[in-house]
């Protein structure tokens, strides 16, 4: 049986969503390794130890979590992980010569589970495939208070000269690791993530703003995803407060603890606009719960400044629920402008509000937006998605050499790692 080790360092796929660090990318690593797992794979997912939890668990049959040692076992931010870096290598290199069969494939998601991913795959003489899932230089480009570190774009650029193989979720990505990063587009693959499309699908409204103790027919927002400023929930509140519809409800589903300052600084603004009673946080909520909230709105608002796929407007549609989103990265490929909603090229209120008027005010044209939506998201089934990235394994696998460019060196060196940790506040 195949093995394949997926490498997601910073956050485990197991996290409850909506957090600082949990997002779209806990949601496709879960999902696309039981799918693979489905289809024959094993697959092991390696994450940093957070918690007393055991060191491995079972997850489906062929699919395992495997916590490796890292820093201390409790909660911290992504930021401060490059420090661990090298105990996370020597841990899962200690794991991975305990079994009995080698992994044919290492698959890293983000910058950091890139570097230790390449590490790992150059010395066992595996491919390494990587998916980057944000890219600092693209985020420093959206929004220019944005302060992605040097050593992360450093980090990004060596890992996409150097992997055997680039999953990009959109055609956009695509486009933007050849511009700012150089990435050669002979070894880029665009595959867009996935959605479970029994569990997210259109329920019945009114059952569901029952369950959410929402007004029957009065009109609801929703906005779902990590509370951080790259999100442009300030854009929604502010278009909010600019709409003629009375009554609207709007529903901002995610943030945790950590994200305690911004929500503040959000609730008082809405409270500035005469908006805050009509504005509930509702935090986290579980991903299972998230199709009631999709179903319960009559629009999914996603104002990001920056969006490598936009894994909720694809939810959102697939819920029959249209999307008003930005004009920007992977959402350019998932919302059919006038079709399964409306695409904003520019991040302000004004726009935000005019057309979630023109949606909210005309119900025949929200029904043809919603069957439309569900129509578009076929093509995100979950088997069809794993079956393209398993092309994706079988081909490197097969094309790969041992005593290729990893022998001779491939100027990914211990300089380019030590002058990260140390940019990081740890040692070498």
């Amino acid at each position: 049986m195949t093995r394949i080790a997926q490498i997601s360092l910073h956050t485990s796929p197991l996290a409850p969503l909506g957090g600082r660090e949990t997002g779209g990318m806990n949601v496709y690593v879960l999902e696309l390794s039981r799918e693979l797992a489905a289809l024959g794979y094993e697959v092991d997912i390696f994450t940093r130890l957070d918690g007393d939890l055991p060191r491995v668990e079972e997850v489906a049959p062929n699919l395992r979590l495997v916590r490796i040692a890292a820093g201390p076992p409790e909660p911290m931010a992504k930021e401060e992980m490059a420090a661990y870096l090298p105990e996370f290598v020597q841990d899962m290199r200690a794991f991975v010569a305990e079994g009995e069969q080698p992994y044919a494939v290492y698959h890293s998601h983000y910058w950091q589970s890139g570097r230790a991913g390449e590490l790992l795959a150059r010395e066992a003489r595996r491919p390494h495939v990587v998916m980057f899932h944000t890219l600092g230089e693209v985020k420093n480009r959206a929004r220019i208070s944005e302060e992605e570190p040097t050593f992360r774009i450093q980090h990004e650029r060596a890992i996409a000269h150097h992997a055997d193989a680039i999953i990009t979720a959109s055609d956009h990505e695509r486009v933007l690791l050849e511009r700012y990063y150089g990435a050669d587009p002979r070894r880029m693959h665009t595959i867009p993530c996935g959605v479970d499309l029994e569990l997210f699908s259109p329920r019945d409204r009114r059952a569901s703003r029952e369950a959410l103790g929402l007004p029957a027919e009065t009109p609801v927002l929703l906005w779902v995803g990590r509370l951080e400023k790259l999100k442009g929930v300030d854009i929604l509140i502010s278009a909010f407060a600019q709409l003629e519809v009375e009554g609207t409800t709007l529903l901002i589903v995610g943030g945790d603890e950590r994200a305690g300052a911004l929500r503040a600084e959000l609730e008082a603004q809405a409270e500035a606009l005469g908006v805050g009673g009509r504005v509930r946080f509702t935090g986290a909520v579980p991903h299972d719960a998230l199709p009631t909230y999709y179903s319960a709105a009559d629009v999914c608002v996603v104002p990001s400044y920056y969006e490598s796929f936009g894994l909720v407007a694809v939810e959102a549609m697939a819920c029959g629920t249209p999307v008003v989103a930005s004009r920007v990265g992977g959402l350019v490929s998932t919302v059919d402008d006038g079709v399964t909603g409306y695409l904003i090229p520019w991040r302000c209120p004004e726009p935000f509000a005019e057309k979630l008027e023109v949606l909210l005010a005309n119900p025949e044209l929200r029904a043809n937006f919603s069957r439309a939506a569900r129509r578009s998201v076929e093509r995100f089934r979950w088997r069809a998605i794993a079956l393209r990235v398993a092309e994706v394994y079988d081909e490197v696998a097969e094309a790969y050499r041992p005593r290729g460019r990893r022998e001779a060196g491939n100027g990914f060196g211990k300089e380019v790692y030590e002058a990260a940790v140390v940019a990081a506040g740890g040692r070498p």
